[in-house]
């Protein structure tokens, strides 16, 4: 079982279990220069830094050009949506390429940014201030800790471990689609996994989906640099963390929020 993240696709995520190398599958040695041209965990530190640090950027900017109040609040959701839009058709192109191109990754970084900048902006102001520090200290909280516990090896990214994440993942977005549509059709709040208690657990359980992933994303940049992936895979890298991390950080957010907005 492959994760289900379509950026990940290439590497399994059983290494250990009769896993074969999907770079050089009919040559059991690398040459010298290949080694020098593989992918090293410096390069993926250094292409998540700077898919992050575009994320960060944009959505300071955003936050301070595009101020949420009642004069410009229409327009700020317009740039919102809008962004967030082109941000996830970005990361469809460039999920489903071949090869990495660092253009689309920036690009899908800084319109997440702007996306996430105007949200986080009109969170702050509107609903539970102060919620965004918290909810960026409560994803650098989840990394960290998921990062210890794989370092650890406190969890086993096995098939079937793969294999449950993908299968949860995939109905807690059936369940967000459905949300959606009830409240597009008049259901109000839809479903109401935005607000209350069940608004908290189903924050909760999103939390862990992404811890998961990024366990699945762990070792398949683990199981990559073993296999000695080129060096331009550290872009792939890059990009599913960072879309793992804005996913963590959307659902910190809404648990903080409605635990504030209810306090």
């Amino acid at each position: 079982m492959k994760s289900s993240n379509p950026v990940f696709s290439r590497w399994d995520a059983t290494r250990g279990e009769n896993l074969t190398n999907p770079y050089a599958p009919d040559r059991a040695v690398r040459t010298e220069q290949s080694e020098q041209t593989a992918m090293t965990l410096d390069d993926v530190v250094v292409r998540t830094a700077t898919a992050l640090g575009t994320v960060a950027l944009a959505a300071v900017l955003s936050w301070l050009l595009l101020p949420v109040d009642e004069a410009n609040i229409g327009r700020s959701y317009g740039i919102a949506v809008f962004a967030a839009v082109i941000a996830f058709v970005l990361s469809m192109v460039q999920a489903f390429k071949r090869t990495p191109a660092p253009a689309l990754i920036l690009g899908y970084s800084a319109f997440e940014g702007v996306f996430l900048g105007v949200l986080s902006s009109a969170t702050s102001t509107y609903i539970a201030p102060g919620v965004v520090v918290q909810a960026v200290l409560g994803t650098f909280a989840v990394a960290a800790g998921m990062l210890i516990a794989y370092r650890m090896r406190w969890i086993r990214v096995t098939r079937r471990f793969a294999g449950v994440v993908a299968a949860s993942a995939t109905g807690f977005l059936l369940l967000l689609v459905a949300d959606a549509l009830f409240s597009a059709f008049g259901a109000g709040h839809g479903l109401g996994f935005h607000s209350g208690g069940l608004g908290v657990v189903f924050g909760v359980i999103g939390i862990l989906l992404g811890a998961c992933f990024l366990a699945l994303n762990f070792k398949q940049v683990e199981d990559a640099i073993a296999f000695g992936a080129p060096r331009e895979e550290a872009w792939f890298a890059a990009f599913g963390l960072t879309m793992t991390l804005v996913w963590i950080y959307l659902e910190v957010l809404q648990v903080l929020t409605i635990v504030n907005g209810e306090s």
